[in-house]
């Protein structure tokens, strides 16, 4: 993605000529938590007093849900939100999806996934795991999975708004910065760079990386 910063102020640029299409464009950062929490906690009683799986088993699935979230996040980022577009009507995808936030990266209202996206996505993955995984077992499985990308959704917004001092959170943030500040081609993870280590995506170790900590831009 070709270096296209222009504010690091909590400020956007309108998208649609609709004001309806305006709105949906935008998404307070508590939205992902009030949404899915609910459904969250629908398949974890399913689990337990339902399907009654065993714990152990219920550990499991989760455990293994938030691994895929990890895998899926990253394939999403890299592959879907980086997509590299020529026409014109692909630059204009590109950027609705994912271009405004490297243009505007801490507009606090475009830093978590809008429900017109990830409810019909989340949705649809429930359908293709269940397919895989079966009925009983998908319950615990989309726990970890939701739980997953809530914390990415929540992990995105800490990064770029709040004063971090947490080693670990610390890593976070300047893996993501280097992201949007030094090179758009690595760096995909955003709640882990577990992916970005495997694929071989992630940031060489260098003395100036502590430059890209605080994310400046041009003004």
């Amino acid at each position: 993605m070709a270096k296209n910063f222009v504010s690091n102020k909590d400020v956007t640029v309108r998208m649609f000529k609709s004001d309806f299409m305006e709105a949906f464009s935008r998404v307070h950062p508590s939205v992902p938590l009030i949404v899915f929490i609910p459904v969250i906690s629908f398949f974890l009683y399913r689990s337990i007093a339902t399907l009654e799986i065993a714990a152990k088993n219920i550990i499991l699935f989760i455990l293994l849900g938030i691994f895929v979230w990890t895998f899926t996040e990253y394939f999403l980022h890299r592959f879907v939100f980086h997509f590299k577009a020529n026409s014109r009507f692909g630059k204009r995808i590109h950027f609705i999806f994912h271009g405004v936030h490297h243009d505007y990266p801490n507009d606090s209202m475009r830093l978590v996934m809008p429900p017109s996206v990830s409810v019909p996505l989340a949705v649809l993955f429930y359908f293709f795991f269940n397919a895989i995984i079966g009925n009983t077992f998908v319950a615990p499985f989309f726990v970890g999975f939701l739980t997953g990308y809530l914390f990415y959704d929540m992990t995105h917004y800490a990064v770029h708004h709040f004063n971090i001092h947490n080693r670990i959170w610390l890593a976070l943030k300047k893996h993501h910065m280097r992201h949007h500040f030094q090179d758009a081609d690595k760096g995909f993870g955003v709640s882990s760079p577990l992916w970005d280590n495997i694929v071989g995506t992630n940031f060489p170790q260098s003395k100036n990386e502590n430059s890209f900590e605080s994310g400046q831009v041009s003004q």
